[in-house]
């Protein structure tokens, strides 16, 4: 089960600042989208959070696919979340006992971290859909629908995901919305370490 606390801690990335959008684009087929984030191996830029409760957080973050993501929360936050080792971990300052830590494989956002990304699997998908700008698809795990969903919009020519709306089994949402994102180059493997970050935390 995806707690309150484990969306407050993923959804990612960037600004409330409106997106400038294309003016009409035909909507991205599951195969495109697929084929788009399996060629996603590591990007960086910044997200704006939007909490279950209302309130906004904003930071970096780095992805490194596949199974690797990293989202640093920017002050007065001290929180962290690491997903590396098929393992979530939320690092949170208010809190002595370490970070809490759940398989990756229960929560949305394996669904895009996977080594291969198929949209077109069966009952993986929900929802799909265009608005003549962006295309949006809903998905989850069809095995385990019980850990929630994740709602992606993407832009096209060229593609690029936007936006993401998680949502846990009580119908809470938390909204990533991503920034100036920058895909490829090289992300040091030292970012993805959870049990180096468990032992520098508390320093």
């Amino acid at each position: 089960m995806i707690t309150r606390r484990f969306l407050l801690a993923t959804a990612i990335s960037a600004s409330l600042a409106a997106i400038a959008l294309p003016a009409a684009a035909q909507q991205l087929s599951l195969a495109q989208i697929s084929a788009y984030l399996n060629q996603l191996q590591t990007a960086q830029g910044g997200f704006t959070q939007i909490n279950v409760d209302g309130t906004i957080s904003t930071g970096t973050v780095y992805i490194k696919r596949p199974g690797r993501i990293r989202f640093e929360y920017a002050p007065p936050e001290r929180a962290m979340m690491i997903a590396s080792g098929g393992q979530v971990a939320i690092f949170d300052g208010r809190s002595n006992t370490g970070p809490d830590r759940y398989p990756l494989n229960q929560t949305p956002l394996n669904i895009i971290l996977e080594r291969n990304v198929n949209l077109e699997q069966r009952n993986m998908v929900t929802r799909h859909v265009s608005d003549g700008t962006t295309t949006t698809v809903t998905a989850q795990d069809p095995a385990n629908p019980q850990h929630g969903s994740i709602q992606l919009v993407f832009t096209a020519d060229p593609v690029e995901l936007r936006q993401w709306i998680v949502t846990d089994d009580t119908g809470s949402q938390t909204t990533v919305i991503l920034n100036d994102m920058r895909s490829g180059g090289n992300i040091p493997d030292r970012l993805f370490n959870i049990q180096a970050e468990m032992s520098a935390w508390n320093r």
